[in-house]
């Protein structure tokens, strides 16, 4: 694998999120990947960018009562 890029497992770590979420995130084309072989790779300053963006919240936020 080139040395600026990473993997799923990798992205995953640096997102602080679970692989699978950095999966669905490359389904739904919000962050960008190529296939290298059989495993999704990510450039890491790209990644990098997208963090400082990306909302870990799911869903619409609650409202007190």
């Amino acid at each position: 694998m080139p040395e600026n890029y990473v993997d799923v497992i990798q992205a995953s770590k640096m997102l602080d999120v679970h692989p699978e979420t950095v999966k669905r995130l490359i389904r739904e084309g919000k962050l960008t990947a190529t296939k290298f072989g059989n495993k999704w790779i990510m450039e890491v300053d790209r990644l990098r960018m997208f963090a400082n963006t990306y909302d870990r919240r799911r869903g619409r936020s609650r409202k007190l009562l």
